[in-house]
C-alpha cells in the first residue's frame, strides 16, 4: 500500500480470494457451544467422462484442538465427523462459523472484537467425501488458494505435507489414482494457521478490522480431474494484433501433453477456435512431456484477418474468442482443455517524465480506477462481485487494482465481460516484502524456502490470468520493488508462461534491477486534502500514475450508518472527532476522523445532529472525489507533466466502513460515488479550482463540435452576479479538452459562499453536461511544507457556511415503474416548485420499498441534481426486480435545501 514512518501505522492479518454478503446470525458467541449435530456435509458425485473436472460441493470442518482421532482415521472414509461444522466450497473457518450461526454479525458495531482469536491459532480440519464410479480413470486433485498451508490426505493416506502445500497462490496437482476406490472416497485437508508475516499469503493491511481467522481455509475451488493416459496441461493462446491498423492479428496455440503412464504412447491432439481446426500427431515416451504448439506459419487459420478486437468499456465491444483442444488415444478421449480469450494489444512505456503511460490497441488510455477489496471473510459470491463491476462501469471508471487478494476465476470472467481493466499485483507490508520493506516494517525476510514458493505462486497466477483480456499488467511490487534475486524469481516464472503484458516493478516510485523504474508513484494523500489539492502537480495531485489515493473518510448514508452501528456509536460519530471509529481502520494513523471532521467543521459548520453530519458529508465527499477524478481528467492529454493514471482508494470497502470507499458494503451510494461519476461522464464540463478555468473534457473517442458553455455565479440565495457563454466550442475525443473560458478574479458584490452553475449543450440545444459548485472567495489553504506520507495540512479552512443559510425549496416528483424479464426500471421527474430564486442543491433520490429502506443495488442516470426554480431533470433507475422482495417501489427524494418526502412509483 504506501510507505510510513513507523510500523503502528498498519496492522496485518492473512486473507486470500472470495466474497459474499452472508453474515452471522445472533447466537451465544462461541464455537465450542454451536449445536452439535450440523447437517452431514455433501458428497460430491464425481464426474467420470475423461477430461472433466468436479469441484467438491463443500466439507465438515473442525479444530484440531477438538479432534483427537489420528490422521488417517480421520481421512477415511465412514469416519462420523459428529459435532463438526459444514463449509461452503470455498469457505475460510470463521466464514463456515457465520454462517453457521456461531457468532454475531461481524459487520455490526463491535461484534467482531468478541470472537476469540486463540480458537484459530490450532489447525482446522476440512473433510469431504466424494464417490467415483469408474475407477480405469486417472483420478487427480487440483487446488489452490489454501490459506495458508496444509496436510492433505486421501482415504486414510497422507499425499502432501505443509511445505508441498503452501502459499495461498500456490497450485497443486495430486495424482491420486492409486488411492481412489469405487464407491465413496474422502480428502482431508489439515490446514495450518495463518500469519502474513511470515507466509506468502495475503493480509489485510489498514483496510479494515482483521478478521480473527486470519482467513485460514480453502478459498478456491478443490477439483477432482478425470483422464485418460495423456493428460492436456496449461493450454493457452498468445495474441498478436496489429496495430495500429487492427486489421489483422496472428493467435498461437499452446499446451503441454503429458503422458502419464509407465510406457510410450502416441496422442492425437486436436484443436478447434472459431470454423478452425487443426491436429498433430504426439509421440511420448513414458512419463513424458511435450510441449505442442500450433502458429499461423503450420495453420493458417491462427492468422485472422479483420479479428474481433476486445475493448475496456466504452472504447468498443468485448468479444471473446474460445478455444478448445482435446487429446485422444487410439481414438479414445484421453483429455479435454479450453480457454477462453481476448485480441488486444496493451502497450505502457514510460513517458518523458518517467510516468507509466497505458496504451489499448493503439490509443493512450488515462487509467481511471479504483482499489478492489473482497469480502473480509473472502465469502464468493458472483452476484455481488457482478453487481460492484458493474457500478464501476457506471461511474466511468476503466480499471480495478487488486493490491493481493487476487479473486477466483470467475471475478476475471466478469472483467473480461464488462470490458473493466484489472491491475493485479502483490502486496505491501507483509512477507512479500520482507526482504525490502526496511527494519521498521513488518514481514520476515525470506529464506530459501520461501523462493520456490514465490516463483511457483507467480507462476500459477501468470498461467491464470494471461488469457484474460482485462489483465493489463503485473504488478511484482507494491509499495516496494523486489530485489535482484526475487525479481529474477517472478521474471522467469512469468517468462516461462509465456506472460503477455507488461510488468511493472511497484505501485510506488521505485525501480527492480531489470525492470527499472516503476513508473507509478504512491505519494497519497490518504486522508482528507481539499478540492484543489487535487490540481497541483506535485506530491498526489494530477500529474503522473497515481496507484493509490483518495481524501480518506467516506461517511456513508444514514441508512447504511443504521445498519452499522449502534445509537451510541453514532452519537459518538457525529459529537467526538476525536473518537476512536472501530469502522475505520487498525491503523493508529487512520483510526479517528479528526481530521476530516475538522475540515467539515472548519468549512460547513459545527454538525447540529446526526443528519446534519451525514448531509455534510455527503457534499465534502462529492466535491472532493469530483475534484481528484476531474484533475486527472483535464491534465491527462497537458504537454507538460501530464496525468496519466489514478486509483482512488478505495473502489469499495470488504466491511462495513467509515473510510475508502466510492459505494459501501452494502451497494449504497452517496456524494462519493456521485462525485465520481459526475467527474467521468463522457462529455463533461468542469471547473479548474487553480485556475478558475472552465474546461470540457471529451472522453469518447469522436472529436465533438457546436457545442455551447455556459458558467454563472449565484449567491446562496439565488441572486445571479455573473454569467458568461461561448458558442461554436469544439473538443478532440480520446480525453482532450479545451478551454471555452476563464471566470474572473473577483465578481463585485458577489457572497463569501458562492454557487458556480456550468452547462454544456449540444448544436441542437440539449444539455449533455451540468455542473454544480460550491466555492469560496476565502480559499483553503494548503501547508505543503508540512506534508507527511498520508496527507498535507490544511492551515485554513474555505468557508463554506453560507450555504446554511440557503432558502428549504421544495421539489416535487412523480415517478413510474416498468419492468421486464426481471429488469425494472423506475423514471422519475424532479422540479422545482419554490417561488423565489434559491437553487435546489444536490437533491438526492433514493429508490425504497413500503418500508422505507433502499433497493439496491440500483443504477442511475444521475443523481445529486441542483434545480433552479421552475426547471425539470428526468432521471432513471434501473435495478432487479426481485430485490423489491415484493414491494411496490417507492422514490424518497431530499437533499442540502430540500424536504425529504416519499412519493410512490408502482
Amino acid at each position: 500500500m504506501f510507505p510510513r514512518p513507523t510500523p503502528s501505522a498498519r496492522r496485518y492479518t492473512a486473507t486470500a480470494l472470495v466474497l459474499g454478503l452472508l453474515g452471522g446470525s445472533l447466537t451465544s458467541g462461541a464455537w465450542a457451544g454451536a449445536r452439535q449435530q450440523p447437517p452431514p456435509a455433501p458428497v460430491t458425485r464425481v464426474a467420470t467422462a475423461a477430461g472433466t473436472g468436479t469441484a467438491l460441493t463443500g466439507y465438515a470442518i473442525q479444530s484440531s484442538a477438538k479432534v483427537t482421532d489420528a490422521a488417517a482415521t480421520v481421512s477415511s472414509p465412514g469416519y462420523p465427523a459428529t459435532g463438526w461444522y459444514p463449509a461452503g466450497a470455498r469457505s475460510t473457518v470463521l466464514a463456515a462459523l457465520l454462517a453457521d450461526g456461531v457468532y454475531a454479525d461481524p459487520f455490526f458495531s463491535t461484534n467482531q472484537q468478541k470472537i476469540p482469536t486463540a480458537d484459530f491459532q490450532v489447525p482446522w480440519w476440512y473433510r469431504a467425501d466424494f464417490t467415483v464410479q469408474d475407477t480405469s480413470r486417472r483420478t487427480y486433485l487440483d487446488f489452490s488458494g489454501v490459506v495458508s498451508a496444509a496436510d492433505v490426505y486421501v482415504d486414510g493416506h497422507r499425499v502432501a505435507t505443509t511445505e508441498d502445500v503452501t502459499g495461498a497462490y500456490t497450485h497443486h496437482e495430486l495424482d491420486v489414482t492409486s488411492l481412489v476406490r469405487p464407491g465413496t472416497n474422502t480428502v482431508a485437508f489439515r490446514i495450518r494457521p495463518n500469519d502474513p508475516a511470515k507466509d506468502l499469503t495475503t493480509g489485510w493491511i489498514d483496510w479494515l478490522q482483521p478478521p480473527p481467522d486470519r482467513n485460514m481455509g480453502i478459498v478456491r475451488d478443490v477439483l477432482v480431474r478425470r483422464g485418460g493416459p495423456v493428460a492436456l496441461r496449461d493450454a493457452h493462446v498468445d495474441t498478436r494484433l496489429a496495430v495500429p491498423s487492427l486489421a489483422t492479428a496472428d493467435l498461437t496455440v499452446t499446451a503441454q501433453a503429458r503422458n502419464d503412464t509407465g510406457g510410450p504412447v502416441t496422442a492425437d491432439v486436436t484443436g478447434t477456435l472459431g470454423t478452425t481446426t487443426f491436429t498433430r500427431r504426439v509421440p511420448l515416451a513414458a512419463h513424458e512431456t511435450k510441449t505442442v504448439t500450433f502458429s499461423p506459419a503450420d495453420t493458417p487459420g491462427l492468422y485472422l484477418t479483420a479479428p474481433k478486437v476486445w475493448w475496456p468499456a466504452g472504447m468498443g465491444g468485448q468479444p471473446l474468442y474460445d478455444l478448445g483442444l482435446t487429446a485422444s488415444v487410439a481414438g479414445t478421449t484421453s483429455d479435454t482443455a479450453h480457454e477462453s480469450f481476448g485480441i488486444r494489444d496493451v502497450q505502457a512505456p514510460l513517458n518523458t517524465d518517467g510516468a507509466r503511460r497505458y496504451r489499448i490497441n493503439g490509443r493512450p488510455l488515462l487509467i481511471k480506477g479504483g482499489g478492489w477489496s473482497p469480502d473480509e471473510f473472502l465469502r464468493w459470491d458472483s452476484r455481488y462481485v457482478e453487481d460492484r463491476l458493474k457500478y464501476a462501469v457506471d461511474l466511468g471508471l476503466n480499471t480495478i487494482r487488486l493490491e493481493g487478494h487476487l479473486e477466483p476465476d470467475e471475478f476475471f470472467d466478469l472483467a473480461d465481460r464488462y470490458g473493466v481493466l484489472t491491475l493485479p499485483g502483490w502486496e505491501c507490508c507483509d512477507k512479500w516484502e520482507g526482504n525490502v520493506n526496511g527494519a521498521d516494517e513488518p514481514g520476515e525476510p525470506w529464506t530459501d524456502a520461501d523462493y520456490p514458493v514465490a516463483k511457483a505462486s507467480m507462476a500459477a497466477e501468470a498461467a491464470r490470468l494471461r488469457g484474460h483480456p482485462s489483465v493489463i499488467s503485473f504488478l511484482i511490487g507494491s509499495d516496494f520493488a523486489p530485489d535482484a534475486r526475487i525479481e529474477k524469481t517472478y521474471l522467469d516464472a512469468l517468462k516461462a508462461a509465456d506472460w503477455p503484458d507488461p510488468v511493472v516493478s511497484a505501485a510506488s516510485d521505485n525501480s527492480s534491477p531489470q525492470l527499472g523504474r516503476s513508473g507509478l508513484k504512491m505519494t497519497g494523500p490518504y486522508d482528507w486534502v481539499p478540492p484543489g489539492y487535487w490540481y497541483a502537480k506535485r506530491e498526489g495531485g494530477a500529474t503522473g500514475f497515481n496507484s493509490e489515493t483518495s481524501a480518506g473518510p467516506s461517511i456513508p448514508t444514514l441508512d447504511t450508518l443504521r445498519r452499522m452501528l449502534t445509537p451510541a456509536e453514532l452519537d459518538t460519530l457525529w459529537q467526538d472527532p476525536g473518537a476512536r471509529q472501530y469502522h475505520r481502520s487498525p491503523s493508529s494513523v487512520f483510526g479517528t476522523l479528526k481530521i476530516y471532521d475538522n475540515a467539515l467543521i472548519g468549512r460547513y459548520g459545527a454538525p447540529k445532529s446526526l443528519a446534519d453530519y451525514v448531509r455534510k458529508a455527503q457534499l465534502a465527499q462529492y466535491e472532493d472525489v469530483r475534484a481528484q477524478f476531474e484533475a486527472y481528467g483535464r491534465n491527462a492529454t497537458e504537454t507538460s507533466k501530464p496525468a496519466t493514471g489514478v486509483i482512488h482508494w478505495m473502489f469499495n470497502s470488504g466491511w462495513t466502513s467509515l473510510h475508502w470507499q466510492l459505494t459501501d458494503r452494502y451497494l449504497d451510494q452517496g456524494g462519493a460515488y456521485f462525485g465520481a461519476k459526475k467527474a467521468n461522464e463522457p462529455l463533461h464540463i468542469q471547473y479548474g479550482y487553480d485556475n478558475r478555468q472552465v474546461a470540457v473534457v471529451n472522453n469518447r473517442h469522436d472529436a465533438a463540435h457546436g457545442l455551447t458553455a455556459r458558467a454563472a455565479l449565484f449567491d446562496p440565495d439565488g441572486t445571479q452576479r455573473y454569467a458568461a457563454s461561448v458558442r461554436d466550442v469544439s473538443v478532440d475525443g480520446d480525453g482532450a479538452h479545451t478551454t471555452p473560458l476563464t471566470l474572473p478574479a473577483s465578481v463585485s458584490g458577489l457572497a463569501r459562499t458562492y454557487l458556480l452553475r456550468l452547462d454544456l449543450t449540444d448544436a441542437t440545444g440539449r444539455e449533455v453536461s451540468r455542473n454544480v459548485y460550491w466555492l469560496s472567495t476565502r480559499p483553503d489553504t494548503l501547508d505543503w511544507s508540512g506534508t507527511t506520507w498520508y496527507y498535507t495540512p490544511t492551515t485554513s479552512y474555505a468557508d463554506l457556511t453560507g450555504l446554511a443559510s440557503m432558502t428549504r425549496v421544495p421539489v416535487s416528483a412523480t415517478a413510474a415503474t416498468t419492468a421486464s424479464e426481471g429488469t425494472s426500471t423506475t423514471t422519475v421527474t424532479l422540479r422545482g416548485t419554490g417561488s423565489g430564486r434559491t437553487p435546489v442543491l444536490l437533491a438526492d433520490v433514493h429508490l425504497v420499498d413500503a418500508q422505507g429502506r433502499p433497493v439496491l443495488p440500483v443504477r442511475w442516470s444521475d443523481n445529486e441534481v441542483s434545480l433552479w426554480p421552475g426547471e425539470s431533470v428526468t432521471l432513471t433507475a434501473t435495478y432487479r426486480t426481485a430485490d423489491l422482495h415484493g414491494s411496490a417501489p417507492g422514490v424518497r427524494v431530499s437533499g442540502w435545501n430540500t424536504p425529504e418526502r416519499t412519493v410512490p412509483a408502482g
